[in-house]
């Protein structure tokens, strides 16, 4: 076994509560990547159509700056988790923090990811009301439903 683990990351809560149930309970001998999808809102930005809404026109500056803000809450979230890491006596040269721009959604561009050679995918639960969870889903139950190959793992 590699001893590979990929954490779906973002900067909640239930992330962070993943790393720590990481560093409680796995050795620092696994290779830990806190692996993250940003929505992609620059597609939105570069559009200049005069169909979209006028106060989409209007406050575009504004909307395509949040990118770069949740990138940057990203980082220094995934640099908290890694001191975590590090403190639980995890090697740095063993953590990797990735940040990827959606391709096909989250759950399908995670799911992708972990199937590159992963040995546990680690989710930290969503507090979707039962109604969201049950038409929408939720990436964790997307990504425990469809992975293949890889054990996944729940953390509340």
């Amino acid at each position: 076994m590699k001893n590979r683990l990929l954490v779906a990351f973002d900067d909640s809560e239930n992330a962070m509560r993943a790393v720590e149930f990481i560093a409680k309970y796995f050795t620092s001998d696994h290779k830990v990547t806190l692996f993250n999808v940003l929505p992609d809102s620059v597609a939105l930005c570069t559009m200049d159509s005069p169909e979209l809404a006028p106060y989409f026109l209007s406050q575009k500056s504004s909307f395509c700056i949040l990118e770069d803000k949740k990138r940057e809450l990203i980082k220094k979230a995934m640099q908290q988790a890694e001191k975590k890491l590090i403190n639980a006596g995890f090697d740095k040269e063993n953590i990797k923090l990735t940040i990827w721009k959606k391709k096909h959604g989250i759950a399908r561009d995670l799911i992708v990811e972990a199937q590159s050679g992963y040995d546990v995918v680690i989710l930290g639960r969503r507090g979707l009301s039962g109604i969201k969870e049950f038409f929408i889903g939720s990436v964790s139950q997307k990504v425990l439903h469809s992975v293949k190959g890889v054990s996944v793992m729940l953390v509340d």
